[in-house]
């Protein structure tokens, strides 16, 4: 089977790092979907927008090829406790796809790269290649009763967020919410204690250095 990307999506993330662990979790994010030429027929948007939600599958175009482990470590864990692969969402699988819940806030038809889907609430880096776009079925797709496993028993709870005003304002304005829910969504690798360790996030044309510390993220410093 040949599997080529029918589309790539566009965000604020130029790297891994800082991107949500799931779709979902940061809603405020927006994305755009631009399809390769051949895939822009009108008609094959026909319906979508009668949709709230779409499914995207997509591929770990960030990760080293060919590498992938039977065990890993999730971050819901603290990244010192392993499961098998199939029992996590690790983008180190054998078949690196990736599978995201996103809003679907409209179409694009007008731009030069229309039909562009704009959406909320993904989980993938600038530039990602998108393999299929489905219907979120709520009817089928949501099972009450469903159990999730290990993050049933791991709890996540957001963290504060102290950025001062000066800092935020070198943001561009419509990414200002996203970025703070961003940070508060926790970036760093779940193992990381280290509350003086400085961390630095690409983020909307920004980077963006911040420490953590007793459930508080502090922003330090925002540059372009």
């Amino acid at each position: 089977m040949e599997l080529r990307p029918i589309a790539h999506i566009r965000t604020g993330f130029p790297e891994k790092f800082g991107i949500p662990r799931q779709s979902g979790v940061v809603k405020e994010l927006r994305g755009r979907v631009v399809f390769g030429p051949e895939y822009r027929a009108r008609e094959a948007f026909r319906g979508i927008e009668g949709f709230s939600h779409l499914w995207l599958i997509w591929g770990f175009s960030k990760n080293p090829p060919g590498k992938w482990s039977p065990t890993v470590r999730p971050p819901r864990l603290g990244g010192n406790r392993r499961v098998g692969v199939f029992a996590s969402r690790s983008p180190f699988r054998p078949n690196p796809l990736g599978l995201s819940c996103v809003e679907l806030c409209g179409v694009d038809y007008e731009g030069p790269e229309g039909p562009v889907l704009v959406v909320k609430g993904a989980d993938m880096a600038d530039g990602t290649p998108i393999y299929d776009v489905k219907p979120y079925l709520p009817g089928a797709d949501s099972i009450e009763g469903a159990r999730g496993g290990f993050t049933d028993q791991e709890p996540w709870e957001p963290l504060s967020v102290d950025c001062p005003p000066e800092l935020l304002n070198k943001v561009p304005p419509g990414d200002r919410e996203a970025l703070l829910a961003v940070l508060a969504a926790d970036p760093r690798p779940h193992y990381h204690r280290d509350p003086e360790r400085v961390y630095g996030m690409g983020f909307a044309g920004v980077q963006v250095r911040f420490t953590v510390g007793e459930g508080r993220v502090r922003v330090v410093e925002i540059v372009q």
